[in-house]
Protein backbone atom coordinates (compact mmCIF):
# COMPACT_ATOMS: atom_id res chain seq x y z
CA UNK A 1 0.00 0.00 0.00
CA UNK A 2 2.27 2.78 1.27
CA UNK A 3 5.40 3.79 -0.86
CA UNK A 4 7.51 4.44 2.31
CA UNK A 5 10.81 3.35 3.44
CA UNK A 6 11.42 0.34 4.93
CA UNK A 7 11.66 0.30 9.27
CA UNK A 8 15.41 -0.40 9.91
CA UNK A 9 17.36 -2.80 10.90
CA UNK A 10 15.54 -6.02 12.00
CA UNK A 11 12.10 -4.34 12.45
CA UNK A 12 12.08 -4.74 8.17
CA UNK A 13 11.73 -8.25 8.67
CA UNK A 14 8.20 -7.77 11.20
CA UNK A 15 7.21 -5.21 8.63
CA UNK A 16 7.18 -7.27 6.26
CA UNK A 17 5.43 -10.04 7.81
CA UNK A 18 2.80 -7.86 8.79
CA UNK A 19 2.58 -6.35 5.46
CA UNK A 20 2.30 -10.03 3.90
CA UNK A 21 -1.95 -9.25 4.12
CA UNK A 22 -3.93 -6.38 2.24
CA UNK A 23 -6.68 -5.62 4.24
CA UNK A 24 -7.95 -3.58 1.60
CA UNK A 25 -7.32 -5.68 -1.59
CA UNK A 26 -7.97 -9.29 0.01
CA UNK A 27 -5.07 -10.40 -1.03
CA UNK A 28 -2.27 -12.64 1.39
CA UNK A 29 0.98 -13.11 0.21
CA UNK A 30 1.11 -16.12 2.74
CA UNK A 31 -1.15 -17.91 0.12
CA UNK A 32 1.59 -18.00 -2.87
CA UNK A 33 4.59 -19.95 -2.73
CA UNK A 34 7.14 -17.38 -2.88
CA UNK A 35 5.20 -15.24 -0.40
CA UNK A 36 5.77 -18.17 1.72
CA UNK A 37 9.75 -18.79 0.77
CA UNK A 38 10.28 -15.22 1.53
CA UNK A 39 9.89 -16.09 5.09
CA UNK A 40 11.39 -19.67 5.14
CA UNK A 41 7.60 -21.14 5.25
CA UNK A 42 6.69 -24.71 4.36
CA UNK A 43 3.26 -24.53 3.12
CA UNK A 44 2.23 -26.34 6.47
CA UNK A 45 3.71 -23.36 8.80
CA UNK A 46 1.71 -21.03 7.25
CA UNK A 47 -0.93 -20.98 10.13
CA UNK A 48 1.68 -20.37 12.98
CA UNK A 49 2.56 -17.89 10.82
CA UNK A 50 -0.37 -15.87 10.05
CA UNK A 51 -0.93 -16.29 13.83
CA UNK A 52 2.45 -14.65 14.28
CA UNK A 53 1.42 -11.84 11.78
CA UNK A 54 -2.06 -10.67 13.83
CA UNK A 55 -0.18 -11.07 16.90
CA UNK A 56 2.22 -8.54 15.63
CA UNK A 57 -0.23 -6.16 14.22
CA UNK A 58 -2.02 -6.19 17.60
CA UNK A 59 1.15 -5.01 19.26
CA UNK A 60 1.80 -2.71 16.58
CA UNK A 61 -1.57 -1.13 16.57
CA UNK A 62 -1.38 -0.81 20.35
CA UNK A 63 2.45 1.29 19.96
CA UNK A 64 -0.14 3.85 17.98
CA UNK A 65 -2.37 3.97 20.72
CA UNK A 66 -5.42 1.71 18.72
CA UNK A 67 -7.14 -1.25 20.08
CA UNK A 68 -6.73 -4.57 18.71
CA UNK A 69 -7.94 -4.90 15.19
CA UNK A 70 -9.67 -8.47 16.52
CA UNK A 71 -9.21 -10.95 19.19
CA UNK A 72 -5.30 -12.61 19.24
CA UNK A 73 -2.96 -14.72 20.72
CA UNK A 74 -1.17 -12.21 23.11
CA UNK A 75 2.60 -11.78 21.24
CA UNK A 76 4.12 -12.63 24.69
CA UNK A 77 2.54 -15.59 24.66
CA UNK A 78 4.25 -16.42 21.09
CA UNK A 79 7.32 -15.28 21.88
CA UNK A 80 7.77 -17.62 25.08
CA UNK A 81 8.08 -19.95 22.32
CA UNK A 82 11.32 -18.57 20.90
CA UNK A 83 13.97 -18.49 24.15
CA UNK A 84 16.74 -16.12 23.49
CA UNK A 85 20.26 -16.61 24.02
CA UNK A 86 23.05 -14.78 24.95
CA UNK A 87 26.00 -15.71 22.31
CA UNK A 88 29.76 -14.10 23.19
CA UNK A 89 32.32 -14.79 20.94
CA UNK A 90 35.21 -16.21 22.33
CA UNK A 91 37.63 -14.71 19.88
CA UNK A 92 36.89 -10.94 20.39
CA UNK A 93 34.44 -11.10 23.33
CA UNK A 94 31.25 -9.87 21.26
CA UNK A 95 27.99 -10.95 22.51
CA UNK A 96 24.78 -11.03 20.14
CA UNK A 97 21.37 -12.43 20.82
CA UNK A 98 20.35 -15.56 19.14
CA UNK A 99 17.31 -17.70 19.28
CA UNK A 100 17.44 -21.04 21.08
CA UNK A 101 15.90 -24.18 19.01
CA UNK A 102 12.40 -23.60 18.12
CA UNK A 103 10.35 -22.06 15.22
CA UNK A 104 12.69 -20.04 12.45
CA UNK A 105 10.17 -17.31 11.77
CA UNK A 106 9.18 -16.71 15.76
CA UNK A 107 12.99 -16.92 16.86
CA UNK A 108 14.26 -14.43 14.24
CA UNK A 109 11.31 -12.05 15.41
CA UNK A 110 11.84 -12.76 18.50
CA UNK A 111 15.77 -11.82 18.07
CA UNK A 112 14.72 -8.37 15.71
CA UNK A 113 12.13 -6.98 18.62
CA UNK A 114 15.07 -7.68 21.59
CA UNK A 115 17.58 -6.37 19.52
CA UNK A 116 15.08 -3.31 18.77
CA UNK A 117 14.43 -2.97 22.21
CA UNK A 118 17.97 -2.37 22.76
CA UNK A 119 17.70 0.39 20.19
CA UNK A 120 14.80 1.86 21.01
CA UNK A 121 13.04 1.53 17.84
CA UNK A 122 10.51 -1.05 18.73
CA UNK A 123 7.81 1.66 19.89
CA UNK A 124 8.24 3.19 16.19
CA UNK A 125 6.59 0.47 14.79
CA UNK A 126 3.23 1.36 14.15
CA UNK A 127 0.50 -0.45 12.16
CA UNK A 128 -1.71 2.34 10.34
CA UNK A 129 -5.10 3.52 11.94
CA UNK A 130 -7.15 2.64 8.88
CA UNK A 131 -9.61 -0.55 9.47
CA UNK A 132 -9.55 -1.11 5.72
CA UNK A 133 -5.22 -0.71 5.58
CA UNK A 134 -3.45 -1.84 9.26
CA UNK A 135 -0.27 -1.70 7.29
CA UNK A 136 2.96 -1.76 9.47
CA UNK A 137 4.76 0.91 9.39
CA UNK A 138 8.07 2.78 11.14
CA UNK A 139 6.79 5.98 12.68
CA UNK A 140 9.47 8.61 11.32
CA UNK A 141 7.95 11.87 12.44
CA UNK A 142 9.77 13.90 14.99
CA UNK A 143 7.58 13.44 17.96
CA UNK A 144 6.78 9.59 17.02
CA UNK A 145 3.34 10.03 17.11
CA UNK A 146 2.27 9.00 13.26
CA UNK A 147 -1.45 7.55 12.76
CA UNK A 148 -1.40 6.55 9.30
CA UNK A 149 0.89 4.37 6.90
CA UNK A 150 0.27 7.20 4.63
CA UNK A 151 -0.18 10.78 4.69
CA UNK A 152 -0.91 11.27 0.94
CA UNK A 153 -3.31 7.40 1.58
CA UNK A 154 -5.01 6.73 4.75
CA UNK A 155 -4.79 10.09 6.59
CA UNK A 156 -5.67 12.40 3.42
CA UNK A 157 -8.88 9.90 3.31
CA UNK A 158 -9.10 10.01 7.10
CA UNK A 159 -9.01 14.10 6.95
CA UNK A 160 -11.69 14.50 4.22
CA UNK A 161 -13.95 12.00 6.22
CA UNK A 162 -14.18 14.31 9.14
CA UNK A 163 -14.10 17.44 7.06
CA UNK A 164 -17.56 15.67 5.08
CA UNK A 165 -18.95 15.08 9.02
CA UNK A 166 -17.91 18.36 9.97
CA UNK A 167 -19.67 19.67 6.49
CA UNK A 168 -22.57 17.61 6.86
CA UNK A 169 -22.90 18.33 10.90
CA UNK A 170 -23.15 22.41 9.80
CA UNK A 171 -25.48 21.59 6.95
CA UNK A 172 -28.39 20.34 9.56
Amino acid sequence: MSERVPAPGDLALIEALVNTLDIEAGTDELDTADGRARFGLAEGETESARELRESLRATLLAHAGHPPHRETTPLGELLARAPLLVAIDPQDGSAHIRPADGDPLLSRVASAIARSLAEGTWPRLKACEAPTCHWAYYDRSPAGRGRWCSMAVCGARAKMRTYRARQAGEAS
